[in-house]
């Protein structure tokens, strides 16, 4: 059976079932259905979980609504520290399970997925130091007879919708932020991906979390995501997806006025000059293009060099990418894994049809690895590129670079803003001027300077444009899930005209 099949009950075969958790309780789809996901390495189910649809939406949102007016919303910001710190550590201790459920799911690399579980715990720590200074401020109007000031209070309930990508690191780039502001969160992770949220919620429980402050619900297909994008009484979502389902997230969210965070797709460019350290820019576009087999947001799938050194780093590039170990991404020497999903897989062997019909030519890769099975393809390098090309527009989300030359920083400049996208970019060069001068004028939400793929919890990242909308981590994710109240207090009890305002 594959994914997203679906069976009358739950533990209908052998493979292990991770059922949802809604209100504290682990429960099954009101409908009593369920569904297959895949291992993308092997091609073939490994577990199963619960086929949810809008009736188990309701309950998950009245639970975290119960929760916020309970003892999660009595809690001050110095319980909801301890609570955040508590979990950081249990997430720490767990970080090699929720690891190999991740590689499991997504078929990204076992190295790759411990590395982010090793810093997953820092979002919590980071943002259990922000819950109890959340502080407002008081404001010195023109009439002395008032005292006013402000208060930030929680958003509501947070609907968290992730994908199959980093399950867990980008749910909890919403999670940590979202609690620290005394939110109560509804997740729904990829139907893809399910498995380790669900994990994820058990060490919730533990740290001592009142029930119905992180709710999981599953399902496969759009029915869950939907019913929470529209749901009244979701007062905040929080998504990080493809800018055609972010746009249809923003839509149904329209209807509510409720306020969205959307974290969508990319085009990011590498732009390298010929002063730069070529060596050094190779490594940072692998790093950007082929690691976690190109499928990141954030992917620098545009190389944009400098004519005069265009072949010399093309060689470089495509020399590494040739030498890229594909495999197993448990094993210890695997560089490349599969690509997710069946559709993903697709997606990218129309780009390797579609770039050379266009005019690309292929220098590396442009093949499946059909000798593996599963969703394997190779690190792709394409030169010959222009800007009207279908693989320098869309978003591939896969181990497919573009290449183009340019000649001025002019027109550096003009190439790496010619997309409605603006996600990130990089500069490569040893002029300390021209990398400020040209990280000031890329349109993009992140632009490193010599580097590629770095983030942390206390740096903000969002999109301009096609992008998204909003900032995760940083301070200013903290207040994307506040609201601010002003309070007018009338200082001596005087009477004034009832027919005047102020």
């Amino acid at each position: 059976m594959t994914a997203g099949s679906t069976t009358g009950t739950p533990d209908s075969s052998t493979l292990p079932h991770f059922p949802m958790v809604i209100g504290g309780q682990r429960v099954q789809a009101v409908s009593g259905r369920s569904y297959q996901t895949t291992d993308p390495f092997r091609g073939e189910p490994w577990a199963s979980a619960a086929d949810a649809d809008a009736a188990d939406v309701d309950l998950a949102v009245g639970a975290a609504r119960q929760a916020l007016a309970g003892p999660w919303g009595k809690l001050t910001g110095f319980g909801r520290a301890k609570l955040l710190r508590k979990v950081g550590d249990l997430i720490a201790r767990d970080a090699d399970y929720l690891a190999g459920l991740e590689t499991r799911d997504t078929g990204k690399l076992a190295r790759e997925m411990r590395g982010q579980l090793a810093t997953i715990p820092e979002w919590f720590y980071y943002y259990a130091g922000l819950a109890d200074k959340l502080e407002g401020s008081t404001i010195p109007v023109d009439k002395p007879n008032f005292l006013v000031y402000t208060r930030l209070e929680p958003a509501g309930v947070v609907a968290a919708i992730v994908p199959w990508n980093s399950p867990l690191l980008l749910l909890c780039w919403k999670l940590a932020p979202a609690l620290a502001a005394g939110c109560t969160v509804v997740a729904k992770p990829s139907d893809y991906t399910p498995v380790s949220a669900l994990e994820l919620a058990a060490r919730f429980e533990e740290a001592g979390f009142p029930a119905g402050v992180f709710n999981v619900v599953t399902g496969f297909g759009p029915a869950v995501g939907k019913a929470l994008a529209a749901h009244p009484g979701v007062d905040k979502i929080a998504f990080t997806g493809s800018t055609r389902v972010g746009a249809e997230v923003a839509r149904a969210a329209a209807a509510n006025i409720t306020g969205t965070v959307l974290e969508l797709g990319g085009k990011s460019a590498h732009v390298v000059f010929a002063d730069a350290d070529l060596d050094a820019a190779c490594n940072g576009v692998i790093a950007g293009v082929f690691a976690a087999t190109g499928q990141t947001c954030m992917a620098g799938s545009r190389l944009l060099v400098d004519r005069t050194v265009h072949d010399q780093l093309v060689a470089k590039i495509a020399a590494r990418a040739e030498t890229i170990k594909v495999g197993d991404p448990a094993a210890a020497d695997t560089e490349m894994g599969p690509l997710a999903n069946e559709p993903q897989y697709a997606k990218v062997l129309s780009f390797f049809a579609s770039a050379p019909a266009e005019g690309a030519t292929v220098v590396a890769g442009g093949q499946p690895v059909a000798e593996l099975g599963g969703y394997f393809v190779r690190p792709t390098v394409l030169t010959g590129v222009s800007p009207e090309m279908t693989v320098a527009c869309e978003e591939v989300f896969g181990p497919v670079l573009a290449v183009t030359p340019f000649d001025t920083e002019a027109e550096a400049i003009e190439l790496a803003n010619g997309t409605r996208y603006g996600l990130a970019g990089a500069v490569w060069t040893k002029d300390i001027h021209r990398g400020h001068r040209v990280a000031h004028a890329l349109k993009a939400g992140t632009v490193w300077i010599n580097a590629y793929r770095v983030i942390g919890p206390d740096v903000p990242f969002g999109g301009f444009g096609l992008s998204g909308i909003g900032r995760e981590n940083g301070i200013e994710a903290v207040r994307e899930y506040t609201q601010t109240k002003a309070i007018w207090v009338e200082l001596t009890g005087g009477t004034r005209d009832p027919f005047t305002l102020g």
